[in-house]
């Protein structure tokens, strides 16, 4: 089974991938993450993905492309992937599916996770994150104990640098404009399903696994 999470900035895409990796044993791909490691390494790569996340701009399509399409060839790929963060504009869906069908692979399902666009603004530019452990906090929703300071480990918590209430607005306005379109595309391909973000976590999950006609009690 291959999946893709659609859905804005703030939605919790990555908290829901990693839950759906759980229940189904499918490969977490993210391009965010695959952009994020490219940079730590410091590669050419990696830095020219960060002017653009940045500027909450997206990277362009063949940069994005090139990358993800290395990464399903991994043999932990193969036996199904789950797409957070990819893909984001038409040209990425029709390269995706053009790639995967040299495969002899198809996209089952697309969830979509709809959430207001004020409630996206205070999850993404209230996030803080631990260095030590990687723990997410936010101040708006589930602030830490102690300003600043993680609860788990006691780590120092930051704030990313694409996720400033500036760079928060442009990188929704960006989504809105540019990846929207992408949700009628794929209700045209009979395989969207919408999902209500808006509820609590464990309550989303469950809306995917019956999207995807699982029973979450029987799933691995």
């Amino acid at each position: 089974m291959n999946v893709i999470l659609l859905g804005p900035p703030g939605a919790g895409k990555g908290t829901q991938a990693k839950l759906l990796v759980e229940q189904t044993g499918l490969t977490h791909v993210s391009s965010g993450d695959l952009f994020r490691a490219a940079l730590r390494e410091g590669t050419e790569l990696g830095m020219l993905a960060k002017s653009y996340m940045d500027r909450g701009a997206l990277v362009p399509d063949e940069v994005v492309i090139g990358m993800v399409m290395e990464r399903i060839k991994q043999p932990d790929c193969a036996i199904g992937v789950i797409f957070d963060g990819f893909p984001r504009t038409i040209d990425q869906a029709k390269a995706l599916k053009i790639e995967m069908a040299q495969h002899e692979k198809a996209i089952d399902a697309v969830l979509y996770m709809d959430v207001a666009r004020e409630v996206l603004l205070r999850r993404i530019a209230g996030r803080q994150t631990c260095k030590v452990c990687g723990a997410i906090f936010n101040i708006y929703y589930f602030p830490s104990y102690k300003a600043g300071i993680c609860d788990i480990c006691g780590g120092k918590l930051y704030q990313r640098s694409d996720d400033t209430m500036e760079t928060a607005q442009r990188r929704l306005d960006v989504y809105f404009e540019q990846t929207m379109p992408l949700i009628e595309h794929y209700r045209g391909e009979g395989n969207l399903r919408e999902i209500d973000g808006r509820q609590d976590i464990g309550q989303v999950t469950e809306g995917m696994m019956q999207a995807l006609g699982i029973d979450i009690a029987e799933s691995p």
